[in-house]
């Protein structure tokens, strides 16, 4: 392979990249495929400070650089469902996405830029949940965040998409719930109806990718499931 054809391969060659959560997980694995495809730059945004700086580290910092980005998240049943804690999660979840895609259209409008903002959304914005009542209906909020938001921006050549995973194995669902990633997987196996293929971060940072780049240049306002079929089964 010449290295004319690896520069043609990559898929977002001097683009700059903004990734929250971007210190472990779907993040990071977005993170460095966006890096091994010719961002002239990627900043991680988390509260992970230790994890995003070291990963930021592990790519160069002549290519990702880290920034501290406080987001917090709560779980609850509709029977416990306490206002108070939710608009704190509203806040801090919700709005903050609302705020992200905001500065950032700003930022590319008056500047004039053609771009690409994705959302990371859920599989639980397609139907509704018996637990975790607070979280399902932040899922429906981005929806509707990007669906709007990609009629209003399009006008200035700016595509908003959302990738909705099901569930998948990352540090931070096996520290809430105490399993390792093999734990996990078999659990997560019986959300999909592909055989023998489990969700990888990995499968989710791809469709990012594909979002990302000009492989997508028509693409606008769409909610991309990436579940192995998981809707099909529900």
């Amino acid at each position: 392979m010449t290295d004319s054809s690896i520069v043609c391969n990559y898929k977002l060659q001097g683009k700059v990249a903004i990734i929250t959560g971007g210190a472990s997980g779907i993040g990071e694995a977005t993170t460095r495929l966006f890096a091994q495809h010719g961002v002239r730059m990627v900043v991680i945004a988390d509260i992970q400070d230790q994890l995003g700086h070291q990963v930021a580290a592990s790519i160069g910092i002549d290519k990702c650089s880290y920034v501290h980005c406080d987001v917090t998240d709560e779980d609850q049943t509709i029977l416990e469902f306490d206002i108070s804690r939710f608009e704190k999660v509203l806040a801090t979840n919700s709005r903050g996405m609302a705020l992200c895609v905001k500065h950032a259209a700003r930022v590319m409008v008056e500047g004039g830029v053609r771009g690409s903002i994705i959302c990371t959304g859920s599989v639980a914005a397609s139907h509704g949940m018996k637990r975790y009542t607070d979280y399902c209906m932040l899922k429906h909020a981005v929806l509707g965040l990007v669906r709007s938001a990609s009629m209003l921006l399009g006008a200035h050549g700016i595509r908003v998409n959302c990738v909705s995973p099901s569930a998948v194995a990352t540090p931070i669902s096996s520290k809430a719930s105490g399993m390792d990633a093999e734990q996990l997987g078999k659990i997560f196996e019986r959300f999909t109806s592909l055989k023998e293929v489990l969700l990888k971060v990995e499968h989710v940072a791809n469709a990012v990718l594909f979002l990302a780049s000009d492989d997508s240049g028509f693409v606008n306002g769409l909610d991309l499931n990436v579940d192995g079929g998981h809707q099909g089964n529900s």
